[in-house]
């Protein structure tokens, strides 16, 4: 590969590392990683997560972990705790401790003391609603707050008050003196810090005034030596912002990129409409496996790498758009193919009553567990002459052989592993529907010791009825039945998809999976992949959905 093809196939982020690498520009690799802890995190920030993670990994440098704990009303040791554990899973290591913004409260005050004494910052006793006022529009100039020009020894007293709580929250604020004329609105003396009489999850009631994002972000980024701030779009206008607080302390320059956002057709991504999702019980929690929160990915079975490869098939763009949320049921289906073991789980189970297979009889089929993984082995398959098959494998009257491969009256189809049998027969419940068939079987067709010279095309998964487990199936499909939720003008919770959990409480699973614990995960054959969820108790399994076997959306 040329130097050009090596450089095209990196990403616009790798191009700008390599360049700032080799002019010495940098001299390492710094990123970091800073959610705020008023939620758990969903697919977007595992995007963020793989990129900055992912960077620092390949150009041997370190990213941290940074709560942006500024809002304490909002936050709590839950979501840190939360947050610390999706890291883990995905593997990927902060260093000794996790960093808060709160760590660097007092270097933050004294950061604005020294914008104060520059006359670059000023206390504003305008209402909220005066502030916004006085901003106007980016066309015409904004109205200058009649604070603005106090004296730098009035500001430094009144910002001192802020700080010793004489002020009540909302009367007052420190704004940063820069451009009322400016056609970025950020510009336009933007609030830097505000009182808030809340106690905090760490500092407790030691501060009742708290920096603004603007404010603690670049200052945060420089106090850690960040060398790249990567951040989503929504944050370009920001920019010139952090330039000019990073100017005006004279601090190490921290430099912002900016790249798109993840948006994923049938999902939202947005904190606050997820946390609605959750305290209006449209969902049982933020790890709900119909969520797109990492907790509930992971309790739905998706893998670390399943997360890993999709953020890295998205790849870095520098405009928004949309991805199709099969590209990330096919990253789990692809690591989980090569991974999970194959079984048997019936969801309507039909019993096949094998004629003439003596009562007592019990032979042990050897089935394969992973195809794809020689190292897997075999396991051992209860063959008896009482089975359950899926109803929807036997059709009374069913088409053509040519469109019908599984059983009907005189079909013949193959039990995996097993023999292949002929329907003899079939007996119906009073309200009409199948309850029992009848088959007989060729014992010169068992599996791999087959010398009949039959072919047939049907094959079917089947447990014995006699050693079969009884579990409950719960089959997550889509949250949102419309594609692109950010375009709609209506409520969102409109757009649920109703059939986005059905439960099947009397399904049947092959005796291996007795003894399967919480995170175990399996291919059903022909059904789909599916995780042990942590509802499972010795008496019952659970089984989550991960994703079918093939995207089966697009017919619907």
């Amino acid at each position: 590969m040329s130097e050009n093809e090596k450089r095209e196939s990196l990403n616009f982020i790798e191009q700008m590392i390599e360049d700032d690498l080799a002019s010495g520009k940098n001299s390492f690799v710094q990123t970091r990683f800073p959610p705020e802890p008023n939620g758990y995190l969903h697919i977007g920030h595992a995007k963020s997560i793989v990129l900055n993670f992912g960077l620092a990994e390949k150009y041997n440098g370190k990213c941290n972990l940074r709560f942006d704990d500024t809002n304490p009303e909002k936050e709590s040791t839950e979501y840190v705790n939360a947050i610390i554990e999706d890291i883990k899973w995905l593997g990927y290591d902060y260093g000794e401790k996790a960093l808060f913004t709160s760590d660097y409260f007092d270097t933050l005050y004294e950061y604005a003391i020294k914008l104060i004494k520059k006359g670059k910052a000023y206390v504003d006793h305008q209402s909220a609603e005066e502030i916004s006022a006085g901003k106007t529009n980016p066309t015409i100039p904004g109205i200058e707050s009649p604070y603005r020009n106090n004296s730098v020894e009035q500001n430094l007293e009144e910002f001192e008050k802020m700080r010793a709580g004489e002020y009540a929250e909302g009367s007052c604020v420190l704004r940063a003196k820069i451009d009322m004329t400016s056609p970025n609105m950020h510009m336009r003396d933007p609030i830097i810090y505000r009182i808030k009489k809340v106690a905090h999850h760490r500092t407790g009631d030691k501060w009742c005034i708290y920096p603004n994002y603007d404010f603690a972000h670049g200052q945060s980024d420089s106090i850690e030596n960040v060398t790249y701030s990567l951040c989503t779009l929504e944050f370009r206008d920001h920019k010139p912002l952090y330039d000019w607080l990073i100017d005006e302390l004279e601090i190490f320059p921290s430099k912002q990129t900016e790249f798109a956002r993840l948006n994923l057709s049938y999902t939202i991504v947005s904190k606050r409409k997820l946390l609605q999702l959750v305290n209006e019980g449209h969902v049982a929690g933020w790890d709900d496996p119909r969520m797109p929160t990492i907790s509930a990915l992971r309790r739905r079975g998706f893998t670390p790498d399943s997360l890993k490869k999709f953020a890295h098939k998205v790849g870095v763009a520098r405009r928004d758009g949309i991805t199709d949320v099969a590209l990330l049921e096919h990253s789990v289906r692809e690591d989980l193919n090569k991974k999970a073991n194959r079984v048997f789980g019936i969801q309507n189970p039909l019993k096949v009553v094998i004629t003439n297979w003596p009562e007592d009889k019990e032979e042990i089929m050897q089935a394969v567990n992973n195809p794809e993984d020689e190292t897997a082995g075999t396991r051992d398959m209860p063959f008896t002459r009482e089975l359950y098959i899926e109803q929807d494998d036997f059709l009374e009257n069913p088409p053509s052989p040519r469109k019908w491969f599984r059983l009907g009256p005189d079909r013949e189809v193959r039990l995996k592993y097993g023999y292949i049998v002929k329907c003899t027969g079939f007996k119906k419940a009073d309200d009409g529907t199948i309850e029992e068939i009848y088959c007989e079987y060729d014992p010169d067709t068992k599996s791999g010791q087959d010398t009949s010279g039959k072919k047939v095309k049907g094959t079917l998964g089947w447990v014995s009825a006699k050693h079969a487990v009884e579990a409950e199936i719960r089959l997550y499909d889509r949250l949102f039945k419309t594609e692109n939720l950010n375009t709609i003008d209506d409520d969102f919770i409109n757009h649920l998809n109703p059939d986005s959990l059905t439960i099947v409480p009397n399904a049947l699973v092959e005796p291996s999976l007795k003894d399967a614990k919480a995170g175990g995960q399996f291919q059903f054959e022909r059904q789909g992949y599916f995780i042990v969820d942590k509802e499972s108790t010795d008496d019952k399994l659970v089984f989550n959905r991960t994703v079918t076997l093939r995207d089966n959306w697009s017919k619907k």
